[in-house]
C-alpha cells in the first residue's frame, strides 16, 4: 500500500503537525486563559487576542501563497481549531478563515483579499448557508468588517457603515442579525452553480473546523472533570474510582478520540479527494454537535454544586458546547444532507 492510499485510513500526525499543534496549544494557554474568556463575554470578542493570533500567523496560514498566505492544508487548520476549542477562545477565527478561503477560490486576488489574509480586516460568514432572502443570524456579525453570505445563487460580500448590534446568545458569540438587503455596499463575488458549489465547500470546511474545535473543547472539559475527580474524596476514596464517575469519563475520552479522528479524516478527504466522501464533513459536525453538550454536561455534574456555579470553568465550556454548533443552524439539517448524499451514492452504485 503506497503512502497516499495509507493516508485514506491513517490519520496520525506528522512531526510537523505535532509541532504546529504544540505551538498553538502554548499560545492559547498563555493568552486565552479562563479569565480572558470571562472578560470577553460581554462582547463575545477579544480584540487583543485576535491581533496576537494574526501576528502568530493564524490567518495568513489559511490562504494560498498567491495571495500572500502560507498554503496550509485543512488538516493543519483543524489542529489550530482544536486548540482554539480547548481554550474556548473568544475569537471568530473559524468564520474568518472559511470566508477568506471562499473569497480566494472565487477569484479574490492579493489586492482584494490582502487585509483579510493579514487579519486586519475581519470577515464574517453565514454558516447556516441559507439561500432565502431576508435577515439571518451570523456568528461574527457584530464584529466583522465585511460579511460573506449566499443570496439565492449568488455569493455576496456585504459592507455596512455601522456594524449590527450584538444579540445575546448561549454560545457567548459576537452574533448579530444581518440583512443582506440593508448593506450599504454589496459586491457579488460569484453566481451560478460554480459559486454555489464553492459556498458548499466553505460550509463543509466550517463544519470540519467546528467539529475539531468541539473535540478540543470536550477534551479540556474532561481534563477539568478528571482533575476534580482525582482530588475529591468520598468514604475515604477518590470519586474517580466510582463507576458512576469513571465510566462517564471513559465515554468522554471516546467522544474526543472519535470526533478528532472523524474531523481529521473529513479534512483530509476535502483536501485530497473532495468528491469521494462528501458526507464526512456533515458526519463530523453532527456527531460533535450531539456529543459535545452531553460530555460538557457530565463534566459539570461530576463537580456537583461547584460545577453549576457561574464561576466554574466547566460552565463556560458547557454553554459553548451547546451554542457553537447552533451558530450553523439546526444540526438536523446537516444530518439530512448526509443522508441524502449517502442515499444518492447508493442509488448510483445500484
Amino acid at each position: 500500500m503506497d503512502r497516499y492510499e495509507l493516508r485514506r485510513l491513517d490519520y496520525s500526525l506528522s512531526e510537523d503537525h505535532k509541532d504546529l499543534q504544540a505551538a498553538y496549544r502554548q499560545f492559547f494557554e498563555t493568552h486565552s486563559t479562563i479569565e480572558v474568556v470571562r472578560a470577553a463575554e460581554e462582547t463575545g470578542f477579544d480584540k487583543s487576542l485576535w491581533e496576537r493570533m494574526c501576528a502568530m500567523g493564524a490567518t495568513t496560514m489559511a490562504l494560498g501563497e498567491s495571495v500572500g498566505g502560507d498554503g496550509a492544508t485543512l488538516v493543519d487548520l483543524s489542529l489550530v481549531a482544536e486548540e482554539l476549542g480547548r481554550s474556548v477562545a473568544p475569537v471568530p477565527w473559524i468564520d474568518h478563515v472559511c470566508a477568506a478561503r471562499l473569497w480566494e477560490r472565487l477569484g479574490g486576488g492579493a489586492d482584494d483579499i490582502g487585509d483579510a489574509v493579514a487579519g486586519t480586516q475581519l470577515l464574517g460568514f453565514d454558516a447556516q448557508g441559507s439561500d432565502a432572502p431576508g435577515r439571518r443570524l451570523i456568528a461574527a456579525g457584530a464584529v466583522a468588517d465585511r460579511i460573506l453570505v449566499r443570496d439565492g445563487d449568488e455569493v455576496v460580500l456585504l459592507d455596512f457603515d455601522a456594524r449590527p448590534d450584538r444579540v445575546d446568545n448561549l454560545g457567548r458569540l459576537p452574533m448579530a442579525w444581518v440583512d443582506p438587503a440593508a448593506a450599504e455596499r454589496r459586491t457579488v463575488l460569484g453566481s451560478g452553480s460554480v459559486a454555489v458549489a464553492e459556498y458548499q465547500r466553505a460550509l463543509d470546511e466550517w463544519r470540519v473546523l467546528t467539529a475539531a474545535a468541539l473535540a478540543g473543547l470536550v477534551e479540556q472539559a474532561m481534563d477539568i472533570a478528571v482533575e476534580f475527580a482525582k482530588n475529591r474524596y468520598t468514604l475515604g476514596v477518590p470519586i474517580s474510582t466510582l463507576q458512576a464517575i469513571s465510566h462517564p469519563l471513559a465515554n468522554m475520552a471516546i467522544t474526543v478520540q472519535g470526533g478528532r479522528n472523524l474531523a481529521r479524516r473529513a479534512a483530509w478527504f476535502l483536501d485530497n479527494e473532495p468528491d469521494e466522501r462528501r458526507e464526512l464533513p456533515g458526519c463530523a459536525f453532527v456527531f460533535m454537535a450531539e456529543e459535545a453538550p452531553k460530555a460538557a454536561t457530565m463534566a459539570v455534574h461530576i463537580q456537583g454544586g461547584l460545577g453549576v456555579s457561574v464561576e466554574a470553568a466547566a460552565t463556560a465550556y458547557l454553554v459553548r458546547a451547546r451554542g457553537w454548533a447552533l451558530s450553523g443552524g439546526d444540526p438536523g439539517a446537516a444530518a439530512k444532507q448526509v443522508a441524502q448524499i449517502v442515499a444518492d451514492r447508493e442509488a448510483a452504485s445500484a
